[in-house]
């Protein structure tokens, strides 16, 4: 139980790493890329899920989060080859992707409701994090109309998964 616990906590210490974003003044391409990976990386964990858990709410939650950010990453994509721009990888997304790995491959030795647990308070912290990076940092920077639309629309879908979140996390009581 601490240790998952603990696991969640330090997927909440992510959100330096959009600081990263914060600090230096960022462009389109960089802000597709970071949004981009965010979207993998839920994608990621959310098969991951689907491979681990047994719980019928984890699960369909889980599924939920593989479809959207699907979704919305397919949308970024045709809109950055409409606009034949190349998203470009940059501090923040790298520190994303080494932080996600690091916690799949925790979570992997994880199993039942520990598994369940660590995965939907990472979750909740994950969604915390981008999030607050998009309303604060990833929307604000964006030149792009286009893309700053896609931006604030993924914003309103992830403000609903982490309240999916946050209620799957308090009816299992974690």
């Amino acid at each position: 139980m601490l240790k998952a616990l603990g696991i969640a906590a330090a997927f909440a210490l992510s959100t330096p790493l959009i600081a990263h974003a914060q600090a230096a003044k960022i462009n389109d391409a960089q802000i597709a890329h970071i949004a981009y990976s965010a979207g993998v990386i839920d994608v990621t964990a959310g098969k991951q899920a689907l491979a681990k858990s047994h719980d019928k709410a984890v699960r369909a939650f889980a599924e939920e989060m593989v479809r959207d950010h699907t979704a919305v990453n397919d949308q970024a994509l045709a809109l950055v080859k409409k606009l034949g721009v190349t998203p470009q990888d940059n501090p923040t997304s790298q520190a994303l992707n080494k932080d996600a790995a690091a916690k799949l491959k925790t979570y992997a030795t994880l199993k039942g409701a520990a598994f369940d647990k660590a995965y939907l308070l990472n979750e909740i912290a994950f969604h915390k994090t981008v999030n607050g990076a998009l309303s604060e940092t990833l929307i604000p920077s964006a030149q792009n109309p286009e893309l700053k639309s896609l931006l604030q629309t993924g914003l309103k879908l992830f403000t609903d998964h982490q309240m999916h979140a946050e209620h799957l996390a308090a009816g299992h009581h974690y």
